[in-house]
């Protein structure tokens, strides 16, 4: 085997190898990592999203979390990701209640 056809074998396998690493790094697990802040002061997502919606008066549209997640707790939540994790709870019929398409409150505080 030539040199070249070794070097190109192993820059496949590095890839490969990658590939794998960031999908490990990308499959939600860095999402449930703590995020906003530093030691003690940080929070999960779904964390700030509850304290979000529990200091809000009414039901609040996903983006308007996001925005508020921007402003309050210097972060850029993942919008599927959260989603998904509210909708999850929400069929568990904990944490949250839908009162209307992307727009939630926590559950006992819908009325």
């Amino acid at each position: 085997m030539e040199i070249k056809e070794w070097a190109k074998i192993q820059e496949e396998l590095l890839k490969s190898q990658l590939r794998i690493v960031r999908g490990y790094l990308s499959d939600g697990r860095e999402k449930r990592e703590r995020v906003g802040g530093s030691g003690s002061q940080s929070k999960s997502q779904i964390s700030i999203v509850v304290d979000i919606l529990s200091a809000a008066e009414e039901p609040l549209h996903i983006s308007e979390v996001i925005r508020r997640a921007g402003e309050q707790y210097n972060v850029t939540l993942d919008r599927e990701s959260v989603v998904s994790a509210m909708i999850k709870r929400l069929k568990k019929g904990s944490t949250f209640v839908r009162t209307a398409p992307n727009t939630f409150c926590l559950k006992g505080k819908e009325g």
